[in-house]
């Protein structure tokens, strides 16, 4: 079995950029005539691994784009490949095990091989266990390898038509171009089990019923999404990111749902990079490990909070490996000792449109701070920031302090150009050492620098955007939903380095968001917006981060719980003596 895997990243492998295939006029056993680096029929660079060696690791440094990797698997891998996109390509390892009346969430980074895993197990995508010049293959040859474990008993399921799929996939954002009509003829023609108005009604679908689909948000598409999957009759339930899209209180009311779907006859899967929804929804936990656009190994089975914990820690015991280098730890103090000067302050605002008006109170910002922003949608979060950033003028109030903004915005509209093209027209900085080692290093962006960004996966150009924000000279900086399309590990690391650089440049940071877990450790106050979504909305603070997190929670209706092993916060089972304790005292957020 090859212990060493060659992969060259297609989406990232640039020839021209690097001067006509620099790689393969580098490569120390191309100039022995043994030619490891060639052009492919695809324009690309092309990698053989039964030729390459650690003399290939010149290959691997030299490209500017990030594009080769030469990576020794784990001494204990043992099982054959599922799938490889090709000879030289991503390479998946097992598939993931549903369970009948359990939800397993599935872990992992982003480009890692979830997606792929569960459109294999749905059906929507033919494996090749590993050999992509032989073709597909069919359920038999997957039953076969799977001989005579948990896993080959599904497929058979599966095969014998036991098993009947519905899958809402991670894209929804492209349902309007596979999709056309309105809301109501999608979901009625998928209405099999007679649930539409219950789902309509629950999913707060009504007001989009008349709709078409290429009109609506990404919120909206989301849920119709899910509404579609739910009211199809099956037995096996797929979910990829339920909670993307979603605002704060959305992300609850979908979770609860597919929570109750799982029952004797019902197996449900997600994959989620929200660990508040990704550990309130699921009864098992499935990590998927290795090196994102590399490798992908799914673990077997496990306890809930033992599989995010493992998955944090870094470390598989069962296995004896370390995935990764470091722990994810969530270990920040609740609130700041003592106060820093105020940085900025902004008086009452009021905004009023045709159909909505928003009223804001009176607040500040202290230096070294960061001022977190929740809510649902449609209640004048995104509208706030740019009466602050003076793109919307507000009605009454008037902002006296003329400080400089920089403003990272919700919608990312890719730029022309590379990374390093636009960070040279915004940033005087972007090139020092303090810049690379802190902002472009801490969030993985040196190995895109020279990559165009039209290119970049959405968790890349979410990060670029980051950067860029940061890069500007500016007294606050404001960001409007930074981890969305980001997975676990990069939404810890952007919340530290817009943390630190805070503290480090004594300036003040206002942050939008939606992960719970997110805002919880970024934060040091809080402005919690309430109203009714696309009529009015008001604003609860600022709230310092205990009064702050307990309001979001008492609006969610849940309470938290901190687990002791990793400090992160956990939603207690609703109804569990824990759970009824802390909402009769009235305290929803850890104590």
């Amino acid at each position: 079995m090859v212990k060493r895997i060659a992969v060259i990243d297609k989406e990232k492998c640039n020839p021209i950029g690097c001067g006509d295939f620099l790689c393969i006029r580098m490569c120390p056993l191309n100039r022995m005539g043994k030619e490891a680096m060639t052009k492919g029929s695809d324009g690309k660079a092309h990698i053989d691994e039964n030729i390459a060696n650690d003399a290939c690791q010149v290959c691997v440094n030299i490209c500017p784009f990030g594009a080769i990797h030469m990576v020794k698997l784990p001494d204990k891998l043992t099982s054959k490949p599922i799938h490889r996109f090709g000879k030289d390509s991503f390479i998946l390892y097992n598939l993931p095990l549903p369970s009948f009346d359990k939800v397993v969430g599935i872990i992992g980074r982003n480009g890692i091989g979830k997606s792929t895993a569960l459109k294999i197990l749905a059906g929507v995508m033919k494996p090749n266990l590993g050999e992509p010049e032989s073709g597909e293959k069919d359920i038999n040859d997957l039953i076969d390898m799977y001989r005579g474990t948990e896993v080959q008993k599904f497929l058979e399921k599966i095969k014998s038509g036991d098993i009947t799929i519905a899958y809402k996939p991670q894209a929804i954002q492209l349902l309007p171009d596979q999709v056309k009509g309105k809301v109501r003829d999608l979901l009625e023609k998928a209405n099999q089990n007679g649930r539409m108005d219950e789902m309509v009604t629950r999913l707060e679908l009504s007001n989009v019923l008349d709709r078409d689909i290429e009109d609506l948000s990404g919120g909206e598409l989301q849920r119709m999404a899910i509404a579609a999957t739910v009211l199809k009759n099956a037995n096996f339930y797929f979910f990829d990111e339920p909670a993307s899209f979603l605002d704060i209180t959305s992300r609850i009311k979908v979770a609860k749902l597919i929570r109750e779907m799982a029952n004797y006859h019902t197996a449900v899967m997600v994959i989620e990079h929200d660990l508040t929804t990704l550990d309130y929804i699921s009864d098992q936990i499935q990590i998927l490990y290795g090196e994102p656009a590399v490798y992908g190994i799914i673990t077997q089975t496990k306890p809930v909070r033992r599989g995010i914990n493992e998955y944090l820690d870094g470390f598989l015991p069962d296995d004896n490996i370390r995935f990764r280098p470091y722990k994810i730890t969530f270990s920040r103090g609740i609130e700041k000792h003592g106060q820093t000067p105020v940085l900025f302050e902004w008086p009452d605002l009021t905004k009023t449109f045709t159909s909505f008006k928003i009223k804001i109170n009176a607040g500040k910002i202290h230096k070294g701070d960061v001022l977190t922003i929740t809510g649902s949608n449609g209640l004048g979060k995104t509208t706030f920031l740019k009466m602050l950033t003076g793109m919307i003028e507000p009605d009454g109030g008037e902002l006296k302090d003329k400080v400089r903004i920089a403003y990272k915005p919700q919608d990312l509209i890719p730029q022309a150009g590379t990374v390093k093209d636009w960070l040279d027209k915004v940033a005087k900085d972007h090139d020092s050492g303090w810049f690379k080692q802190n902002i472009l290093e801490k969030l993985s962006l040196q190995t895109i620098i020279q990559n165009n960004i039209s290119d970049l996966s959405g968790g890349e150009l979410q990060k670029v955007f980051i950067a860029v924000t940061l890069s500007q000279e500016a007294d606050v900086y404001a960001f409007d939903e930074p981890s969305a399309f980001i997975d676990v590990e990069d939404r810890i690391k952007v919340a530290e380095v817009i943390r630190d650089f805070m503290i480090k440049k004594e300036t003040c940071a206002i942050v939008v968001d939606h992960d719970v877990q997110f805002l919880d450790f970024i934060g040091d106050e809080m402005l919690v917006f309430h109203g009714e979504q696309g009529k009015e909305g008001s604003v609860k603070g600022p709230l310092g981060k205990r009064e702050g997190m307990n309001e979001v929670l008492k609006m969610l209706g849940i309470t938290y719980r901190m687990d002791q092993q990793t400090k992160r916060p956990r939603i207690n089972k609703i109804g569990s003596q824990l759970d009824i304790t802390q909402k009769k005292e009235g305290k929803y957020y850890y104590a």
